[in-house]
């Protein structure tokens, strides 16, 4: 009996260490639907999104590349990160998608080793903290004052160098809930900001507008849930990427949704340009949550089965 118990405690043990470790890890796709690619609007893309990430250590990150036309490499140091010097990487693999297992805390920097695709953005750094554990229950936020968001911050409201990505990035890391102000910076005469449903965001379609401000700065209120679209309506402006997709929730306590490439239309009030949500920002990936049950499930199953040994 003594032996049989024995062993009962050390496969519990075990299975308990299995049953923390799996229900710790977490899956990151890096740049979400953006994948790993020189970026449209330069290294800020990686950035933004590993700032609306938490890594720790047991975490997995998984570069969705094509093979042959990148790699991903780990680099030691900063200065290496820095400069884009790939001489002599810590890890490199050529075939995508590659994963990579965050297996200590610390900093991490990975860059792309082919031709200048590192000086051109693709690079990313994290930092990874310890083992977060089962997590605690959710605490709701208390209720914020409305905000004033002034669109693009010092980009302002034009046609983004980097394309359409801009302004998805921009929007990917806010929470907008109703009362908020959404403010467009733009030179009067050289730009507009048009108010629009979901099919003429999508299409670029000027001649179907809910309402167009012309007077900088314009002023849009957030006055209802919902998505909202906005773009400008000179030529070319919105296919260049001058537009903007956002998602309004409820109130700061809601789980601000994932921002998506074709957001629904919304309601807005405007005091000088009309409203509009920006598109193309990043997806979160979906969790693993039938694997993690099936594990649970089996480590329930197992431990019955070692109750049943002890006792009979």
């Amino acid at each position: 009996m003594a032996t049989r118990l024995g062993l009962a405690v050390v496969i519990l043990v075990v299975l308990a260490a299995l049953l923390q470790t799996t229900v710790a890890q977490k899956t990151h796709v890096v740049g979400d639907n953006l994948g790993w690619l020189v970026p449209p609007g330069g290294p800020v893309a990686y950035t933004t999104w590993a700032a609306m990430q938490t890594f720790t250590v047991g975490d997995i990150l998984v570069f969705n590349f094509t093979t042959g036309n990148q790699d991903v490499a780990r680099v030691l140091t900063k200065e290496a990160f820095d400069t884009c010097n790939s001489t002599s990487p810590m890890w490199l693999e050529t075939t995508g998608p590659a994963n990579f297992t965050l297996s200590s805390v610390g900093e991490y920097y990975f860059i792309c080793t082919m031709d200048r695709h590192c000086p051109l953005g693709q690079k990313l750094a994290i930092n990874v903290t310890g083992s977060s554990g089962p997590a605690p229950p959710p605490v709701p936020a208390p209720p914020r004052a409305p905000v004033t968001y002034v669109v693009g911050d010092k980009l302002g409201w034009l046609v983004p160098p980097g394309g359409a990505i801009a302004y998805a990035t921009w929007a990917s890391n806010k929470t907008f809930i109703v009362g908020d102000t959404l403010v467009f910076d733009f030179v009067n005469g050289t730009q507009d900001v048009a108010v629009v449903t979901k099919s003429a965001y999508k299409t670029c379609d000027t001649n179907n507008t809910i309402t167009v401000l012309t007077n900088s700065p314009a002023k849009i209120t957030l006055t209802t849930t919902g998505e909202h679209y906005f773009t400008c309506t000179y030529p070319r402006h919105c296919t260049l990427g001058q537009q903007l997709a956002i998602n309004v929730t409820a109130s700061s306590t809601a789980t601000p949704p994932s921002s998506s490439t074709t957001p629904p239309t919304g309601t807005t009030t405007a005091s000088s340009p009309a409203n509009a949500p920006t598109a193309g920002g990043p997806i979160s990936p979906p969790a693993s949550s039938a694997p993690f049950r099936g594990v649970v499930g089996f480590y329930v199953t197992f431990l019955s089965i070692v109750v049943a040994f002890l006792f009979n």
